[in-house]
């Protein structure tokens, strides 16, 4: 990870798994640039100091970090103030911190939806998978270097496809690029592209304007929250299980 923090961009939010913990990697991440905030769940076990409380569900935190750490991010202070954000979901509490420790700039209900949009990014995955891909199992291209190509053309259509998909929300009132169906949206813009090369160029910017006034009949249903207990499945047998033979009692 972080061979990552050169490249992340100035004026950005990442958001992390629990399993990235590391003051040493969330530090030099916020100081690396400008206002290159951090955002991760906190880990169970974690020891902290409140400095400041600011709500009954927002914190202003003292991290401490340990010698094995400052040894290997020698930039690293002895403590890391950070942001501890708290909300109950179906009886449950949920902890996260974050490096943005200004209430007035990030409000606290703003924070607390953010992690949710982390998983926003499996759905990506599936809709390239399933919508773009067909569900293949496998790539088309032989060769490693045709294998690249493929991908990195299947990740420019896909980031091309949710640019304009982004601008179709946008001309809505309201509405995120998720809350738009990939499979509806994506046929239709596709369709429209592919027909580009028989359009006069003068019309190009009529068709580009008839998407965004499609926008509004690619709209989802507001999502359900639902909760489902995690089950423990039971382990497959090794042997098949072997059925006695009812035998008929004569009277």
């Amino acid at each position: 990870m972080a061979n990552l923090i050169s490249s992340t961009p100035d004026n950005s939010l990442t958001l992390f798994d629990k399993g990235f913990y590391s003051l040493g990697l969330l530090n030099q991440w916020r100081y690396t640039g400008e206002e290159r905030h951090w955002l991760v769940p906190l880990k169970k076990g974690t020891q902290f100091e409140v400095i400041r409380k600011l709500s009954n569900r927002d914190q202003i935190i003292l991290l401490k970090t340990t010698p094995q750490a400052r040894k290997k991010w020698s930039d690293l202070p002895a403590t890391v103030e950070a942001r501890l954000v708290r909300r109950t979901i179906n009886g449950k509490v949920y902890s996260i911190l974050t490096s943005m420790t200004d209430p007035l700039r990030y409000p606290v209900a703003n924070i607390a939806d953010l992690y949710a949009h982390r998983w926003e990014i499996e759905l990506g995955f599936r809709e390239m998978k399933q919508y773009m891909l067909k569900s293949q199992l496998t790539l088309r291209s032989k060769k490693p270097e045709m294998i690249k190509q493929e991908l990195w053309g299947v990740l420019l259509s896909y980031n091309l496809i949710r640019f304009q998909m982004a601008k179709m929300a946008h001309s809505l009132k309201d509405v995120m690029p998720y809350q738009l169906s990939f499979s509806r949206a994506s046929a239709h813009i596709i369709q429209e592209l592919t027909m580009l090369p028989f359009v006069s160029p003068g019309k190009i910017p009529t068709v580009l304007n008839n998407l965004l006034c499609m926008a509004e009949a690619f709209l989802l249903p507001e999502r359900r929250e639902r909760c489902y207990p995690r089950m423990v499945k039971a382990r497959p047998k090794r042997y098949p299980e072997k059925r006695s033979k009812k035998i008929p009692v004569s009277a």
